[in-house]
């Protein structure tokens, strides 16, 4: 008889529950969030387990790598399908969850979530401390600015991130108390600033040394956060079967909602990583604005926003900018200005 696990993972503790084939509970019980706790429980059931389901989450990529090597068939699950089940429970625990987790694994009503590979996970990291630290050194800017224009210092003109302490400061030394308060916000700016660009040249090292990613760059608009950041996010190009299907996986496709004579079309799903709708947007609009040279692509996105505004437009280019990087990907290709020359 095949029997199943559910795992729900915190941070230092797993709820597990263990069902057979006709879902009767088997055992349950809760370990330390480490896999060889977890490997140790299970074997001592003495039973095979056909499946181990857990929810992808920060710390389930890495139980799930470790369950795997140790012989564990780990899945890790989409927890927006599992909500629609557990969200009827009128109690909710750990306990619950690793119920439920064992039951849909059980019948196979879930949906597997790829898990990325170590080198895409260890990249997505440098582009989220990337976009921490430049987040944050905008934020004391903003409030250094905000702060000296309470008392009438207007940091205007041309100022770029070199001079932007030096003038600060010129601005402020007849002012000995204001200089005092805003020192050690240009400090922090200042130290934010110098770490966002060691990681940013890490980043473009990266970008270098891959050879996908100078490709993707061939297409107008793509630069490099782009194709690094749609590299890190797809990992795999045979995880999609067409192409066209990586627009719907981005939520780049529009909602619909059919039944009985009601067939309508809503927004964008907007399913999927937000970073990687953000950076897809920003590219179609520097091929929709700022790119010199025509292409069939800029041609199209041009007669959509004629039609429906330069936004839907720009949301457009996004999509078909995405289907095409897989496709240059996946094919070995690089990009062709012309029909003819393609």
């Amino acid at each position: 008889m095949n029997h199943y696990a559910g795992l729900d993972v915190s941070l230092n503790e797993t709820a597990i529950c263990v069902v057979d084939e006709n879902g009767v509970i088997l055992k349950e019980g809760a370990v330390p969030s480490e896999p060889d706790d977890i490997c140790s429980w299970l074997a001592s059931l003495d039973v095979p387990i056909e499946r181990a389901g857990l929810e992808i989450g920060g710390l389930s990529r890495w139980l799930y790598g470790e369950l795997r090597v140790r012989g564990v068939h780990a899945v890790c699950i989409d927890p927006r399908k599992l909500r629609g089940l557990t969200k009827t429970m009128p109690v909710k625990t750990d306990r619950n969850d690793a119920r439920s987790i064992a039951q849909v694994i059980r019948i196979g009503w879930y949906s597997v979530v790829h898990v990325k590979s170590e080198v895409s996970q260890e990249l997505r990291m440098l582009l989220t401390n990337r976009r921490t630290l430049l987040t944050k050194a905008i934020d004391i800017e903003n409030e250094i600015r905000g702060t000296l224009r309470v008392f009438g210092v207007k940091l205007s003109g041309r100022i770029t991130t070199h001079t932007f302490e030096q003038r600060a400061l010129e601005l402020v030394a007849s002012m000995p108390r204001l200089e005092a308060m805003i020192r050690p916000m240009l400090a922090a700016w200042a130290a934010l600033r110098e770490q966002y660009t060691v990681l940013h040249r890490m980043l473009l090292q990266a970008v270098r040394c891959d050879e996908t990613c100078r490709r993707l760059m061939t297409v107008p608009g793509v630069g490099a956060v782009t194709a690094i950041m749609f590299a890190v996010t797809i990992d795999d190009p045979d995880r999609f079967h067409r192409s066209r299907d990586v627009g719907a996986h981005l939520g780049l496709t529009p909602r619909k909602y059919a039944s009985g004579e009601v067939d309508r079309n809503g927004r964008i799903s907007k399913i999927g990583d937000s970073g990687m709708r953000t950076v897809l947007y920003q590219a179609a609009l520097a091929l929709l604005t700022r790119s010199q040279r025509w292409c069939k692509l800029k041609a199209w996105g041009m007669q959509v926003a004629k039609r429906r505004g330069q936004r839907r437009a720009v949301v457009a280019v996004a999509r078909k900018l995405a289907i095409l990087m897989h496709r240059i990907w996946a094919d070995g290709s690089e990009f062709h200005w012309s029909q003819e020359a393609a």
